[in-house]
């Protein structure tokens, strides 16, 4: 499924962070699971933008909705 092996140990650590995540929702407010996953796997998969985002530079959630609106129009 990956090219390399380092690729694959980040797809997977990826995943563990979005299941960490996850659980970390439901157990802070009431979620659907389907909701909780979907949530977790945004987040985890935006994670160094968030992580920017959450250091002092909000306007990185604006690119992300960019990127995801330039995404919709290629389909």
């Amino acid at each position: 499924m990956f090219a390399d092996k380092k690729a694959a140990e980040e797809h997977d650590r990826m995943l563990e962070l979005a299941d960490n995540l996850t659980s970390f929702l439901q157990s802070q407010m009431t979620i659907s699971d389907n909701a909780a996953e979907e949530i977790g796997l945004l987040m985890a998969r935006n994670k160094e933008a968030l992580s920017r985002a959450f250091k002092g530079k909000p306007e990185m959630l604006f690119e992300l909705m960019s990127n995801d609106e330039e995404a919709e129009t290629d389909i």
